[in-house]
């Protein structure tokens, strides 16, 4: 096997094996798989309840892996015994040890300009600080978190509407173009490399905090958290979901405090929130218009909590 260190060993068409778990995981395996570059072996979580019948299922990984016949391992540590070039991780979500590193190279698809946003939800973190641009990098993976050295990136210019979900997809095919190209290209793919430059960030995981919409700050903080997906808030004290919402101007009455629903426009500070889908707690997706025609029999004046 290769030393950790050793890319210029590589040909064009390496024993690979890839580590992921969720979607963009399984779509960048899709598209290796598709340019004659299957993977040897997979590793991804173990099967788990996972939906709302919380039926035990595997990963969308595995899942992928079945049907191509790729053999899948749970545990990075039975790496140990096994025979391949290059390792790949798309959304593993798990520190390797010096041990498995030093088994082969191994190179992540990370989507953000490094050294912006090392870490879990560097998308989501991009959204929230109102960032400009977001990106993606091929890095080398090392001890650190995030810290390796790039072999490439691209950049994507944002309007300032996209969702979380609508990046992610974008940024992974993006990602997965990156890997196939450099790939092809053998040792030479990843014969040039640059260091990380710049002022480092850190994009911690999103909670459910995060995700709660707080209609005392302005219309903009607002639709930033919606764009993540799952924000939520109160009425009644039960649960809606925000599914989808734009940010307007509006001029509001003095006795319109924050969090107060003035036709389909939640009122913000300052600013409104135009509600356009929400699922209430144990309801299906609908319209706002729909839903607060029911909401609002007997009530004089509806408040988000």
């Amino acid at each position: 096997m290769a030393n950790k260190n050793e890319f210029s060993s590589l040909s064009s068409n390496p024993k690979i094996v890839f580590m992921g778990s969720p979607q963009e995981a399984a779509s960048v395996l899709e598209h290796l798989i598709e340019s004659d570059m299957t993977p040897v072996c997979v590793v991804t979580n173990p099967p788990a309840r996972r939906g709302r019948g919380k039926a035990i299922s595997p990963t969308l990984v595995e899942e992928v892996a079945l049907v191509h016949g790729i053999k899948v391992l749970y545990d990075p540590v039975e790496l140990v015994d096994f025979d391949f070039d290059l390792g790949v991780v798309v959304a593993f979500g798990k520190i390797l040890s010096d041990e498995i590193l030093e088994l082969a190279p191994f190179v992540n698809i990370h989507f953000s300009l490094l050294p912006r946003w090392r870490g879990a939800a560097p998308i989501e973190r991009a959204i929230l600080a109102g960032d400009e641009k977001v990106g993606v990098c091929l890095m080398e993976i090392g001890p650190g978190l995030d810290e390796g050295d790039i072999f490439a990136q691209s950049e994507l210019i944002l309007s300032g509407d996209e969702t979380s979900q609508e990046l992610r997809e974008t940024l992974t095919e993006i990602g997965a173009e990156l890997l196939v190209d450099h790939l092809s290209k053998g040792s030479e793919g990843f014969s040039q490399r640059v260091t990380q430059n710049g002022e480092v960030t850190y994009a911690k995981k999103i909670t459910s905090d995060d995700l709660h919409c707080d209609f005392n700050l302005d219309s903009e903080a607002n639709f930033k958290i919606v764009r993540l997906g799952e924000a939520w808030t109160t009425l009644k004290d039960k649960r809606v979901k925000i599914i989808s919402a734009r940010p307007i101007e509006i001029d509001a009455l003095d006795d319109d405090d924050p969090g107060t629903i003035v036709d389909d426009i939640v009122i913000c500070n300052p600013g409104g929130l135009l509600l356009l889908e929400v699922q209430p707690e144990g309801r299906r997706v609908m319209t706002a218009s729909d839903w607060l025609r029911g909401v609002r029999v007997g009530s004089k004046k509806l408040s988000f909590q």
